[in-house]
């Protein structure tokens, strides 16, 4: 890890909680890289209100069809297995919703009819609130994947913060799998209810295909019967801490406030849940080395 620590908060649905602990583990970090990935509705921003905002654009390469040197073999049409050309009324119409810029129809392309051009699908921003460098990944309305914007933050080579949080997105699919790829520790974070537990599931699975070390926090916890620790204590999961239900902490997560800035009890648990997380993750390091 070189020093440096990465750690991936991920929930299996949305509203569990997972912006809290992330935004609350950058802040008691003091020097640290937010990293919001859940580009179809990032939120961090709404808690962190950065300073100095810069905007960058992320585009990705689609095919572009010359008519004049295209001779209709449709070679480039049964290539693409994900149907983003088609050949209607003797041209070759491209679907760039659909298309995964491959390269391969320009590449079989037997006329050399077939180039690249560039399509924005989202941005960039960066800021900063004290110590903390916030970037947000915002995907364009109507895009397909955000893929191709969370490897260009995860990516980025000016990232140099001893401590990197990044807000996955919730559930397990592939922009879920881009923003753990590279992740030194993964937290998962669930509700107490039978669904809760469910998509606490997903995402341990999800972490153990990837051989991660993980840790888990339950959020928005009462007395009585907790599916989510049931599933935790019957796979000798680790409970590195417990958020309880609180009517104080809901009414400022709710105003957009940061509660360890705003309550010295909050910032004690999250101080003490990084402290914990890297503890876990040198260990982790140490029996992998």
């Amino acid at each position: 890890m070189e020093n440096r620590l990465k750690i991936a908060v991920l929930s299996g649905k949305g509203g569990t909680g997972k912006t809290l602990v992330s935004v609350n583990l950058a802040y008691t970090a003091k020097k640290a890289l937010y990293l919001d990935c859940d580009v179809e509705e990032p939120n961090g921003h709404l808690f962190f209100k950065p300073d100095y905002l810069t905007k960058e654009d992320v585009s990705v390469k689609i095919p572009y069809v010359n008519d004049y040197l295209c001779n209709g073999c449709k070679k480039c049409v049964d290539f693409c297995k994900f149907n983003a050309l088609a050949y209607i009324n003797n041209k070759v119409k491209v679907f760039s919703e659909v298309c995964h810029s491959c390269g391969g129809c320009m590449e079989i392309c037997p006329e050399s009819a077939i180039s690249e051009i560039n399509k924005s699908i989202g941005k960039i921003e960066k800021g900063n609130l004290e110590d903390v460098t916030v970037v947000s990944g915002i995907l364009n309305t109507g895009e397909a994947s955000g893929v191709p914007i969370i490897k260009a933050m995860i990516d980025d080579e000016n990232i140099n913060e001893q401590v990197t949080i990044v807000d996955c997105p919730p559930g397990s699919a592939c922009i879920v799998m881009e923003s753990i790829k590279d992740a030194d520790y993964c937290l998962l974070v669930a509700e107490p209810t039978l669904f809760g537990s469910h998509n606490l599931k997903m995402v341990y699975d999800l972490v153990r295909l990837f051989k991660k070390p993980f840790g888990v926090v339950l959020n928005k916890t009462q007395d009585g019967f907790n599916p989510s620790k049931e599933f935790c204590e019957n796979n000798k999961i680790k409970i590195l801490s417990e958020i309880p239900f609180d009517v104080e902490l809901g009414k400022l997560n709710s105003d957009g406030k940061i509660v360890s800035k705003e309550n010295r009890s909050y910032h004690d648990l999250f101080a003490k849940l990084l402290t914990d997380i890297t503890k876990e993750a040198q260990n982790e390091a140490i029996i992998n080395s």
